[in-house]
């Protein structure tokens, strides 16, 4: 049996619908996210797990126990926000110690989950300082810390690194990973950040004006988007508009608009004369000066027309000659500022049969 079931649960503010029919089950130890854009019903289901707010209509269960006559104080669930809500006129420790206070732990018991908690996020040394006197990242992990220590069921995480700059979101990500493997217990993290979702879940719930679009695996969701919402959310991604002529078990042909005939793999969603779209990644897209050798299959010709440089990599805009507009990456693997090409150049894109996913529409 799952830890948290959701069956069917939908939630309306008047005549719009936040959350519709959302059907979901996370196992427990799962680090598990939801994951959209604003107002697609992410935040208000979690609010509706924490016991925040309630649904109109379904189910949501813990351990098989119906939830709905549970309030927010009772359940077994803690939640942390991106504003930390950290008592300002406590120090570390008392913080962390807060819940197991309220929940009249003996003291002796107090002082050795707070020390083993405070150890475990690496603040053992900050213990006696007050928030203020604790960097973003410092006042995050004393958020979690303070969360975990009576060990609920279930940590509900709220964009929690939404205020970080990016490197020290990074390292968070980190220790959010190393933190949930050794305690345990089970995450759901909500988030709008793609590439967060990717990097920190087991699973992720990928929603869409109160539906799920695809709940998946990370890999999945990203090399095997079942929508074109999905494909084109989930990273950076060229979408080419394509109707299937030919479906056979070692591939798709493919009529592209003014490229033609493309090959694709093979997708058992897939019947001749549908129409879809290809989503191919930049880094699965070739760019050479020159034509690649045997350049029969997905292959042509066409000239820089921008290009964003990252660091580690560089994106290209390349303008067909036929018209299509295509990205391609590359990685800068040489020395210094590394520019293979410069606007205007001609150069030939091609990619190989088994790239790309074809999405029916």
């Amino acid at each position: 049996m799952a830890l948290l079931e959701i069956r069917k649960v939908t939630r309306r503010f008047g005549e719009y619908v936040a959350v519709r029919d959302v059907s979901i089950s996370v196992e427990s130890g799962e680090f598990f996210t939801l994951l959209g854009p604003s107002g697609c019903g992410k935040t208000t289901l979690l609010r509706m797990i924490a016991g925040f707010d309630q649904p109109d209509g379904g189910q949501i269960l813990l351990d098989g126990q119906d939830l709905a006559e549970l309030p927010a104080e009772r359940r077994p669930i803690h939640t942390v926000f991106q504003s930390y809500a950290l008592f300002p006129h406590l120090t570390v420790w008392d913080n962390v110690a807060f819940p197991l206070k309220m929940a009249d732990i003996p003291p002796a018991q107090r002082k050795a989950q707070v020390a083993a908690m405070l150890d475990a996020v690496h603040l053992s040394d900050r213990a006696g300082h007050f928030p203020h006197e604790l960097s973003g990242g410092q006042q995050q992990r004393v958020a979690l810390a303070r969360a975990l220590v009576d060990q609920p069921r279930l940590l509900l995480l709220d964009e929690p690194l939404g205020a970080l700059d990016r490197q020290l979101r990074e390292e968070m990500q980190l220790e959010l990973i190393k933190l949930q493997r050794a305690v345990g217990i089970t995450f759901i993290f909500v988030t709008h950040d793609q590439s967060e979702a990717l990097a920190l879940s087991h699973r992720i719930a990928v929603m869409k004006d109160g539906d799920i679009e695809q709940l998946d695996e990370p890999s999945k969701i990203y090399g095997l988007p079942r929508t074109r919402f999905v494909a084109d959310f989930i990273g950076n991604c060229n979408l080419l508009e394509a109707t299937v002529t030919a479906c056979r078990p070692d591939g798709l042909q493919l009529q592209v608009p003014a490229l033609g005939a493309v090959e694709a793999p093979s997708n058992t969603a897939a019947q001749p004369s549908q129409h879809g779209v290809l989503a191919l990644r930049p880094e699965q897209v070739h760019i050479t000066p020159r034509p690649p050798a045997e350049c029969t299959l997905n292959c042509f010709a066409g000239k820089v027309l921008d290009f964003l440089y990252v660091g580690d990599v560089t994106t290209y805009k390349v303008a067909l000659d036929n018209g299509q507009a295509i990205q391609a990456l590359l990685p800068n693997t040489a020395p210094g500022r590394a520019k293979f090409f410069e606007l205007g150049d001609r150069v030939w894109i091609s990619w190989a049969p088994e790239a790309g996913h074809y999405v029916p529409d």
